[in-house]
């Protein structure tokens, strides 16, 4: 890409100046993009259509992209899978030419096709009439490339000036655009790590060893049965491919449902439900119902390969926890404590002895047996617990 003369006037000047001083009480990046194409027709270059292009860290997702097109007020958002690269909509695209390296791609769509490049997104917009298309890397820090594009419908494409205009944005824009998305990607690893609440809170500033609050929740501990077992005797591949499977058919109905998992603990896992939700012990029950379910048709697809089903057990208590920072001074965990965790904890343990794969506490079962069908199992020792502690199972 030939350096534009960053001295020269271009009518983009106006909307370079908006980017700098104009868009930071501005939070997202497509609200920005959006409003920076609008200004762009409004100071003379005929955009008619445009897309940025970005990659994000997530654990689902290689990446995002964003899209506006004449007459829209906001920028259209598609997620991007990982294995977008393996198909025919990538194979051969501008995002592919730009990825492997192309610092500027130019297709004049005017021009008889059979001269052009063969891709299905070029007959897709000669068709809606664009004349001209244009796309670059938009350089972040470190190495980090993103992609922004523009297309224009005027006859005879964009002009020189035009071209000018754009080119001289882009650093402007990679500025403005990384800010936003690092943003969003440290939102995004604190929600994929420590969940969602406790990544807003940490956000907000709750960084500070012993900081926390006191909440009252329904406490779920999940464990896996004979891991260790499993674990000694299969590939370290279908061990973590298990463990996913497992994670993915407990986890998705707990977030369904408004639960947040805290942690997994190697085979298992700790969920609160915060009774601030009226339908708090409700919502963990249809919970591990559907969790049930899933896990049901997880061992059906398992036996078919000739593994052997999976087990678990499941405790539930409701009581207060201290919910915040624990940890060193310079690594802390984002948990809960407290005697109410430590009860469900027990009950999880008591599952394999009792031969329950849910046990509940009297003060949890108490909050949800009018609406449930519970099963009173007698009172049983907890260890750490001076009396024996009335138990419920919730039936299959």
């Amino acid at each position: 890409m030939n350096a534009p003369d960053n001295h020269a006037p271009t009518p983009a000047d106006g909307v370079i100046d908006w980017l700098t001083n104009g868009t930071r009480d501005e939070r997202f990046i497509d609200d920005i993009f959006a409003q920076m194409c609008i200004r762009l027709q409004q100071a003379g270059i005929p955009v008619k259509r445009a897309t940025l292009h970005v990659l994000i860290n997530h654990p689902q997702w290689l990446g995002a992209r964003m899209m506006w097109s004449d007459g829209m007020r906001e920028a259209e958002i598609a997620l991007v899978d990982y294995e977008v690269r393996e198909r025919p909509e990538y194979i051969g695209s501008a995002a592919h030419e730009i990825h492997d390296g192309a610092t500027e791609l130019r297709e004049r769509l005017e021009q008889d096709p059979s001269l052009g490049r063969k891709h299905a997104l070029y007959d897709e917009m000669r068709a809606k009439g664009l004349t001209d298309y244009v796309a670059w890397p938009l350089y972040h820090t470190l190495g980090k490339r993103h992609i922004v594009t523009f297309a224009t419908d005027r006859p005879g494409g964009f002009d020189d000036a035009h071209i000018a205009g754009l080119k001289k944005l882009l650093p402007v824009l990679a500025l403005v655009s990384e800010i936003r998305i690092k943003n969003r990607l440290a939102r995004t690893l604190l929600e994929t790590y420590v969940g969602s609440h406790a990544g807003e809170l940490i956000l907000a500033g709750a960084t500070r060893r012993g900081t926390g609050t006191t909440v009252r929740a329904a406490i779920m501990i999940c464990d896996l049965r004979d891991f260790t077992k499993i674990s000694d005797n299969w590939p370290r591949d279908d061990v973590i491919d298990l463990l996913n499977d497992y994670f993915d058919a407990m986890s998705e109905p707990i977030a369904r449902h408004g639960g947040e998992i805290l942690k997994f603990i190697g085979d298992g896992l700790l969920a609160i439900f915060p009774l601030s939700a009226p339908d708090a012990c409700a919502n963990l029950l249809h919970a591990v119902a559907e969790a049930r379910q899933a896990m049901v048709a997880l061992n059906e697809r398992n036996s078919g390969t000739g593994r052997a089903p999976l087990n678990y057990g499941i405790g539930v208590h409701v009581g207060d926890v201290m919910y915040g920072n624990i940890g060193s001074t310079s690594r802390l965990d984002f948990t809960v404590i407290g005697p109410a965790v430590n009860m469900a904890s027990r009950l999880e343990a008591l599952t394999k002895t009792i031969g329950k794969k849910v046990l509940l506490s009297r003060a949890f079962a108490e909050l949800v047996e009018k609406q449930f069908a519970l099963e009173h199992v007698g009172q049983h020792a907890v260890r750490g617990f001076n009396e024996p502690i009335d138990l419920f199972a919730y039936p299959e």
